[in-house]
């Protein structure tokens, strides 16, 4: 593997564009990414994007990481899926101390990272470390990762850990993929190639340094690494693929409508009032979310290289934001997909898959209404009723 610094993720992310337009038939029957696929992504650093440099990473910022989601998702929404989760599982290497994890995960530096951060399994304390076993569900990308990243309540003789406020500790565990048992569950309407399945682990031992609390400073320095920005920066890559999605969208409805007319009329739909308002009304939908995200990303990223002591403000505007334009590009997507009519029913239609995507992507806690109903409450002064705010 070449040197992480020496490329340029999102150009290498568009360069990708024939090799992943030849695999979609593959990527859906198959429900992962071919090898092949695999390994140009790996070449180009896009499984670890948010890797920390003092290991070897590439630790690229924010804007260009979300152009490379970006142009990954405008061809395939499962592809720059898994680019944002394993970058955004991986970034959590910068919470081992950087020797060990150079030794950990090689040089050149390869970490293809699947996860959860939802504690749906045990650890039990033992000497040295952990024992750990269960079930983790929607493991994004478990079928071509080489490490696990897991998220575990801990146990002690007397049950379940409980810390001061009498919540339950849990602690992150890193894995080699090999301890697990890959169980094929994903069978779903849209996003099928991100091979979201189940991961199972019968027993195995995980070593005390190989483990961090999710919430604790990073041992590597750097406005990426701290605990209170870490999920707005790995979210602004959903964004990037949500918005991906709607602008692959638009080019497949505008080459239809270029082409072919429809079931009803001969008249090309370009030729069409609908067709035109569609699509000028599109236009500024995913125009207008992707310049209030990047915005706002932007701000928050700034701030965080200025070491800004309160980046609450800001953490607002970009959660905001990201839900905004994943609920935008599927408002777009819809209003291109029910203007197609017939024609955009054919699997043979990109249009299809990408309705399909975007409407299971939106799935995502990221996506969801309720966000909006949190960044109204920190407005109206009052506390979030989730984390992460």
């Amino acid at each position: 593997m070449t040197d992480p610094k020496s490329k340029d993720p999102a150009a290498a992310a568009a360069a990708l564009a024939p090799q992943i337009r030849a695999a979609k038939s593959d990527i859906q029957s198959r429900s992962t990414l071919p090898d092949p696929l695999i390994d140009a992504m790996s070449e180009a650093n896009l499984f670890q994007l948010f890797v920390p440099g003092a290991i070897g990473g590439p630790q690229t910022d924010p804007i260009t990481a979300f152009r490379a989601v970006e142009e990954l998702s405008k061809v395939d929404g499962s592809v720059g899926w898994c680019s944002f989760v394993a970058s955004a599982i991986s970034m959590y290497a910068a919470w081992l101390p950087p020797e060990l994890a150079r030794n950990l995960f090689g040089q050149p530096i390869d970490i293809r990272a699947a996860g959860s951060f939802r504690p749906t399994a045990n650890a039990r304390h033992v000497a040295q470390g952990y024992q750990i076993g269960g079930r983790w569900n929607y493991v994004s990308g478990s079928d071509h990762a080489n490490w696990l990243i897991l998220n575990c309540n801990i146990l002690d003789d007397s049950g379940r850990v409980l810390d001061g406020q009498g919540h339950p500790v849990t602690r992150m565990m890193i894995v080699p993929r090999s301890a697990a048992v890959i169980e094929k569950t994903w069978s779903t309407m849209g996003m099928r190639g991100t091979g979201s399945n189940d991961v199972v682990i019968q027993k195995q031992f995980v070593p005390k340094e190989h483990t961090f609390l999710l919430y604790d400073s990073a041992a590597t320095d750097g406005p990426y690494y701290n605990p209170r920005l870490v999920t707005t920066i790995s979210w602004s890559l959903i964004s990037a693929m949500a918005l991906g999605i709607a602008r692959g969208a638009m080019n497949a409805f505008v080459r239809m409508a270029t082409e072919s007319g429809s079931t009803t009329s001969p008249t090309l739909m370009r030729d069409r009032t609908p067709a035109q308002t569609t699509v000028g009304e599109a236009e500024a939908i995913i125009s207008g979310s992707r310049a209030y995200v990047l915005n706002k990303v932007e701000a928050i990223w700034e701030g965080a290289c200025r070491g800004d002591s309160d980046p609450g403000p800001r953490v607002l505007q970009a959660r905001l934001a990201i839900t905004h334009s994943m609920r935008e590009s599927m408002r777009a997507v819809d209003m291109l997909f029910g203007t197609a009519g017939t024609n955009n029913i054919h699997e043979s239609n990109d249009l299809e898959l990408y309705f399909r995507d975007i409407h299971t992507a939106c799935q995502h806690i990221a996506g969801l209404h309720s966000n909006f109903e949190y960044g109204g409450q920190i407005l109206m002064g009052l506390p979030p009723g989730a984390s992460g705010w």
